[in-house]
């Protein structure tokens, strides 16, 4: 089988998921470095109409956006399986997923994860106070609704699923910012949570600092 092409700016957070599901299955992939700007140029853009990250090949196969490519890869590399057999589980990985496309990445991860974490390592930006600030009362929503969800179980789906990785690679940058203590104050099952997958070698095989490497060993 063809090995994956992964095509996304090191240091995306839906790149990370990507990478991450495929080391977890041990499936064979590689890093088509961009670098910034590049996702809006014409090659990209024949990849990705909207010209965001990643996208990816396998084989004669391309395909974008981020749940559609980890349910690819989940259905086409099934050991060790990253959906749940049981339908109420996989209704709350579906449900973790959609929270953190609809209500974790916009105006909360794009913003505080951007501020803190991004523009300054990429762009070497200083960080907007009153923008962190005012995305605090959405970042306060969404992480009790993920403290909820998660609940008292190690996983949200109780097993690890597809939902945690896609999850942890944009949390992972909140822990990085001041903010995060607020944040998950009252909410201690989140950081537990977070340090499961850290710990998880897949997970560990792909930090920012590790594919940054990777990209510059291409």
């Amino acid at each position: 089988m063809s090995d994956f092409i992964v095509h996304a700016i090191p240091g995306s957070p839906f790149a990370r998921a990507v990478m991450a599901v495929m080391a977890e299955k041990g499936a064979p992939y590689r890093l088509a470095a961009l670098k910034p700007g590049e996702h809006k140029q014409p090659a990209h853009l024949a990849r990705h109409p909207f010209g965001r990250m990643p996208a990816i090949e396998h084989g004669d196969f391309g395909l974008y956006e981020t749940q559609a490519i980890l349910r690819y890869i989940d259905r086409t590399w099934p050991t060790p399986p990253l959906t749940p057999a049981e339908p109420k589980a996989a209704a709350r990985m579906d449900q973790a997923m959609a929270v953190a496309d609809w209500y974790l990445f916009p105006g909360v991860a794009s913003v505080i994860g951007f501020q803190r974490v991004v523009g300054p390592a990429l762009l070497g930006l200083v960080p907007d106070e009153a923008a962190c600030a005012a995305a605090m009362p959405a970042a306060h929503t969404v992480f009790a609704a993920l403290a909820d969800l998660l609940g008292d179980r190690p996983f949200f789906a109780g097993a690890v699923s597809l939902a945690d990785f896609l999850l942890a690679a944009q949390i992972n940058f909140l822990e990085r910012a001041p903010e995060w203590a607020a944040l998950t104050a009252e909410r201690a099952a989140l950081p537990r949570w977070l340090a499961r997958m850290q710990a998880r070698p897949s997970f560990a095989a792909t930090t920012w600092e590790r594919v940054a490497e990777l990209a510059a060993a291409a």
